[in-house]
Formats: C-alpha cells, sequence, structure tokens
C-alpha cells in the first residue's frame, strides 16, 4: 500500500516539476531573446546588420531549464527537510561549526601570506604578475571595501549605496595632494583617510531623520553627486580625461623601478615588475588585517553596541538613551574612513584614475559582497568577495569555450547574468548571507568559570529575606 501510495505521488512531482521547468524556460526564453537571441554587429560597410545566435540561446535556455526542474525535484525537498530538522539540530552543529570557524580563519591567514610564492613557484616570475595583482591585490581591494561598508551596514543597519563616493574622494585625495604638493603615499594614506571620514559625515547629517528605502535613496544620490562632481569640476578633476602620472608607492623611500636607484639594483637582483606587485599585495593585505582588527575591536566597545542596537531597534535604542545621532555619524565616518584608505592605495597602484571607475555599479557589488557574505561577518564577507571579484577574473581565462560557442563568444559579457544567478541562489538557500550566524558582541557569562564564580558570590551575599528575619 506504501509503495502503491508513493507511486501516484512521484509521478504528481515530476508532472509539477516539468511544469515548472516549462514555465522557467518560456520567461527565460522572453527574457534572454532580446538580450542574446540577436545581435548587432557592423559589416563591411559600415551598416548595423542584426544577426541571430539561436543555438546560444537554445542553450542557456535548455541549461537553465534543467536547473529549475532539478530544483523542484532534488533541492527543493531537500530543503524542506532541511527546515523541518533545522531546530532539532542546532544545538549539535552549533559546536562542530564553532571549531570548524576556529580552523577557518588561521588557515585563510596563512593562505594570504604565502599567495604571492605559491604563484611564483606555479606561475614563474612573468605568469605570477598577472595572479598576484589581477587576483591577489584586486580581490583585497574588494575585501577592504567590503569590512569598511560592513560597519555602515551590517552593524548599524544604514543601507549605504553611494559608498562608493568614499572611495573616489580618498582616490583623488591622494592623486591631487601627490601631483601638488609631492608628498609620498605613506603621509597622503591617512590624510585621504581623514578627508573620506569627513565627507562621511557630511553624508550622515541630512539622513539622521531617513530610514530603509529613503536612506537608500539619499546615499544613492550623494555617490551620483560626488560622480557628478568629478565630471564636471574640469579645472579640478580634469573631468572624464582623468589625472595621470599618480607617484607609486615606495619600499622605505626605494622606488620600483629600472633606474641604479631602483629596489632591483639595491638588493642586487634582476629588474621585474613582480616585486612592485608583491609589495602591492601586502600592502593591501595590512590594510585589509588592520580593518577587520579595528572593526573587531570597535565591535567590542561602547560605541559598538549602540551600532548593533541601532541596527536592531532605534526607538527602543533611544529609549535606553544612546544618542542616536551621534551612533550614526561615527558609523558613516568610520565606513568612509576605510573606503578612503582603500580609494588612496587604488589611486596609488594605477597610477591613473577617472570617474569612470566610481560608478554606481562598484556600489552595487559592494553591497552585494555585504549582503551575500552576511550582514555583521567579517568571514562572510571575505568569502563573498573571493567568490564574486575572483569569478570575475577568472572568467578572462575561459576562452576555451569559444570552441563551443563561437568566435565571437565573450564570458565577460555574461558577467551580470551569472551574478544575478548567482544572488538567487544565495537568496533561496542562505537568504541571510553565507555565514548567518556570528559570535556576539558580549557574552552574560562568558566561561563555566565565570558562572561559578558569579555563582559563588551570589550564594556568599547575604539576601534582602536573610537580613530581614535575622
Amino acid at each position: 500500500m506504501a509503495l502503491e501510495a508513493s507511486a501516484p505521488a512521484s509521478r504528481v512531482d515530476i508532472i509539477g516539476a516539468l511544469r515548472q521547468a516549462a514555465i522557467t524556460a518560456l520567461i527565460t526564453f522572453g527574457l534572454l531573446l532580446p538580450l542574446i537571441g540577436f545581435n548587432t554587429v557592423q559589416n563591411i560597410r559600415n551598416e548595423i546588420v542584426l544577426e541571430t545566435r539561436w543555438p546560444l540561446l537554445a542553450a542557456l535556455v535548455a541549461i537553465i531549464a534543467a536547473g529549475r526542474f532539478l530544483h523542484a525535484i532534488l533541492i527543493a525537498p531537500w530543503l524542506a527537510r532541511r527546515a523541518q530538522r533545522q531546530r532539532r539540530e542546532d544545538a549539535v552543529r552549533t559546536a562542530p561549526r564553532a571549531r570548524g570557524a576556529r580552523w577557518v580563519v588561521p588557515f585563510a591567514l596563512g593562505f594570504a601570506a604565502v599567495y604571492p610564492a605559491l604563484a611564483l613557484s606555479l606561475a614563474g616570475t612573468q605568469g605570477a604578475v598577472k595572479w598576484v595583482d589581477n587576483f591577489g591585490v584586486q580581490i583585497l581591494i574588494y575585501v577592504m571595501l567590503g569590512w569598511g561598508l560592513n560597519i555602515v551596514v551590517g552593524l548599524a543597519g544604514l543601507l549605504d549605496l553611494g559608498y562608493v563616493a568614499f572611495y573616489a574622494v580618498g582616490a583623488y585625495s591622494y592623486a591631487l595632494l601627490a601631483n601638488s604638493f609631492g608628498l609620498s603615499f605613506w603621509i597622503l594614506l591617512p590624510v585621504a583617510g581623514c578627508l573620506a571620514a569627513f565627507w562621511g559625515i557630511l553624508l550622515g547629517f541630512p539622513v539622521l531623520r531617513l530610514r530603509g528605502d529613503y536612506l537608500a535613496i539619499v546615499t544613492l544620490a550623494f555617490g551620483e553627486i560626488i560622480r557628478l562632481i568629478l565630471i564636471n569640476w574640469v579645472p579640478v578633476t580634469n573631468g572624464y580625461t582623468g589625472i595621470s602620472s599618480i607617484p607609486r608607492p615606495t619600499f622605505f623611500g626605494i622606488p620600483f623601478n629600472a633606474s641604479d636607484e631602483g629596489f632591483a639594483a639595491r638588493f642586487g637582483l634582476e629588474f621585474s615588475p613582480v616585486y612592485r606587485t608583491v609589495f602591492l599585495y601586502y600592502l593591501i593585505l595590512a590594510l585589509a588585517l588592520v580593518t577587520a582588527a579595528l572593526t573587531v575591536r570597535l565591535r567590542r566597545l561602547p560605541i559598538g553596541r549602540a551600532w548593533e542596537a541601532l541596527r536592531e531597534d532605534e526607538i527602543a535604542c533611544r529609549s535606553l538613551g544612546i544618542n542616536t545621532t551621534n551612533t550614526k555619524l561615527t558609523a558613516f565616518a568610520m565606513g568612509a574612513m576605510f573606503a578612503g584608505f582603500a580609494g588612496s592605495f587604488f589611486a596609488a597602484r594605477q597610477g591613473f584614475i577617472s570617474p569612470e571607475s566610481f560608478t554606481f555599479m562598484e556600489s552595487a557589488v559592494i553591497v552585494a559582497i555585504v549582503v551575500l557574505g552576511g550582514m555583521g561577518s567579517l568571514l562572510g564577507v571575505a568569502i563573498a568577495a573571493v567568490i564574486m571579484i575572483g569569478g570575475t577574473e577568472i572568467m578572462r581565462e575561459l576562452d576555451f569555450l569559444k570552441a563551443v560557442f563561437g568566435s565571437d563568444f565573450d564570458p565577460t559579457q555574461y558577467r551580470m547574468l551569472l551574478f544575478g544567478f548567482g544572488m538567487v541562489l544565495i537568496m533561496v538557500w542562505r537568504p541571510r548571507g553565507l555565514i548567518a550566524t556570528r559570535e556576539p558582541s558580549t557574552l552574560l557569562n562568558a566561561s563555566r568559570s565565570s558562572r561559578r564564580h558569579e555563582e559563588k558570590a551570589q550564594s556568599t551575599r547575604p539576601s534582602l529575606v536573610r537580613g530581614r528575619h535575622g
């Protein structure tokens, strides 16, 4: 009887999954038809010709429909069973997860420390420049930006869609001051951070009474205002032309060039650009670790607890006597300061900056890193940055796909498509981010010894009843 009852149920499940896959295929076909099905090219007579890419469109529709079918048959029932036993297994899974987290952080730090050496040993001197710069340095810049925005969004609960504005302030502050006064990178790094923090405070004042969608709209407008200023204030910023010949950071005054005073000549080495790339890698790694250390320290201070109280409930936060004005302003200032540090490093690394590097898409990527990684989790933000930025860079190396989809196929053009698909998967499987849980800032009784000490103190303390009755 049980087998007879399960057979119709399984047929119903398969029919329902096929129906969902068919609906998904139709929706996908309608959405991708103007984007992928048709392509405009210019022929030899400089005429725009409309071409079709039906095989590529059919392949994508089939892949998405198959994924929807597998989700309905395998993943959805698994998620349902997982939700049913989640409460029963929370206590069992907490301890192994905590032990795993304790191992992940040292392993990640060790891997980050030896990554340039691994790249040099595997790819050689010439190939290591690409892997250390495009993957190591680029990922660490976004890790630092994500940790800075995590203070505003993850800890204080203030949705900031214009975070790239502080990134731009730091970059342009360093570029203008370095070109005008010839100051070194180590002097201008804190200056750029302080200027970005000042602009963070300026943004915080108009939005003190805003929350939710209204706060997001105002911060988005602030980011666009900064970008338009950089474009139109041509006498200072050079507009779209940008600022070039930005001084590069030096190793205690030793430049990384081919001259007799350069790094390679000073240490008797053959000149190679890999030395500057490795130096920049460890420099941004140190800046990112400083950002993480300060964030952890701030969380344990009263201001960090005030940020978390503001995130949970602003009305309750005010009722407790917390100054929400100062709390919001400090959150914006601290987050903007770390963005200013990252911006100054970006300008020093590139040697050239322009408004095209500070568009709204950069803010969207940073916010997505914080949300997908898990708001308030430093480890989750770092993992999300590695996946998103590293995945984007890996797509540049997928030239072998041209043999499958044709010579005109460019994997980087589908970066945002895969990015959106990944966001959908994360929101389905992990709605609160990759790492949804994190250690609390403070513990009432952190250990058994503290609890025993408290119980002993309470047992030796005379009670009110004992005092009344003698």
